[in-house]
């Protein structure tokens, strides 16, 4: 990721951006509560909040599939997980003013609140995950086919990480390849992701807990809750986003070593989309149809701690990218000859 940071000046810019907004959401609350030792313990739940909750499965399956896509388009994605956060902060930060501002009689009916955006935001990510691991399936499949062409000394055309252009697969699926091209798009899938509320209502609680505590306290000391949530967070998933750019940057060096590269991490990709979209609709559909028992027992179980799934799938990345790279050079693919 260093030499990532030396390459690219944009990604070394908006990682010291995320670092000087954590250290002023931190100026912010110690200037604000510096005196109350309840209140600075309030502050370092809420951003530890926000650096947990990046490692959501569903946030580090949707930037690392998309971080792949999005390469395999030539493209150098350093902002797909600042948008996504940006987007999934808009919702934080919105509840929270409405939670602040209202206080008690908001929080009467947040529960109403909950459930509803908890169904949406759930259903866009289970959605989402599952379109991309479909968009990955078809890559997949071209990717395999032109590394056995590869090692078969056979031609290669054309871009061999992307898929054929026409036939029934590109008719099928070409509205899904578009669904993100560019960085700033995934802002509204964040957004979409966000309707959750989960993590709305645990600052929204943080921030009527400070209200209580301290009276008479102002909208805006109450906003350095989410401001210290969404820095975090922001902050986390931009360096995922990051790592992912420099593992796939180290693929794209040579032909072959793209070709082998992708094969691995695509392979990886559509499992964990699969296997974290899966898990969202089977849940979906067990709270929906109040379903129980057997199966259903252990998909409630595994989705109630869907959330520490997010540091086995970063951990299953970079082990790709570190046994990829030396069966790679174990197997001596360095020598294989591109012909197109």
């Amino acid at each position: 990721m260093l030499r990532l940071l030396r390459n690219e000046p944009r990604a070394a810019l908006l990682l010291l951006a995320l670092v000087m907004a954590n250290l002023l959401a931190w100026g912010w609350a110690w200037h604000s509560f510096s005196g109350s030792t309840a209140l600075m313990a309030a502050s370092l739940l809420a951003w530890c909040y926000g650096l947990r909750h990046a490692v959501d499965a569903d946030h580090i399956a949707a930037i690392d599939t998309v971080t792949r896509k999005m390469m395999q388009q030539g493209k150098r994605p350093c902002g797909v997980g600042a948008w996504f956060s940006l987007g999934h902060s808009t919702i934080v930060v919105l509840a929270s003013i409405a939670i602040a501002a209202t206080a008690t009689a908001f929080q009467k009916n947040m529960e109403w609140f909950h459930e509803t955006g908890s169904l949406i935001g759930t259903a866009v990510s289970a959605t989402f995950l599952l379109a991309m691991a479909l968009v990955n399936m078809v890559i997949l499949r071209g990717v395999w086919r032109s590394f056995q062409a590869l090692k078969k000394g056979q031609t290669v055309q054309g871009d061999v990480t992307l898929p054929a252009q026409g036939g029934v697969m590109n008719w099928l699926f070409g509205k899904t390849f578009r669904l993100v091209n560019k960085s700033w798009q995934m802002y509204l899938v964040g957004f979409l992701f966000g309707l959750g509320f989960d993590t709305a209502t645990e600052i929204g609680v943080l921030g009527i807990s400070a209200a209580s505590a301290s009276s008479g306290m102002s909208v805006w000391s109450i906003m350095i809750f989410p401001a210290l949530f969404a820095s975090g967070m922001a902050l986390v998933d931009t360096l995922d986003n990051l790592l992912m750019v420099g593992a796939y940057g180290w693929a794209f060096d040579k032909p072959q070593r793209k070709l082998y590269y992708n094969m691995t991490i695509t392979g990886t990709s559509v499992v964990v989309a699969l296997f974290i979209g899966g898990l969202e609709a089977l849940g979906l559909l067990m709270d929906k149809f109040a379903l129980s028992g057997g199966i259903w027992d252990l998909i409630g179980a595994v989705n109630d701690n869907l959330g520490n799934a997010g540091f086995v799938v970063v951990g299953l990345f970079v082990a790709c990218w570190l046994i990829s790279m030396a069966n790679y050079r174990w197997r001596g693919y360095d020598a294989l000859v591109v012909r197109s």
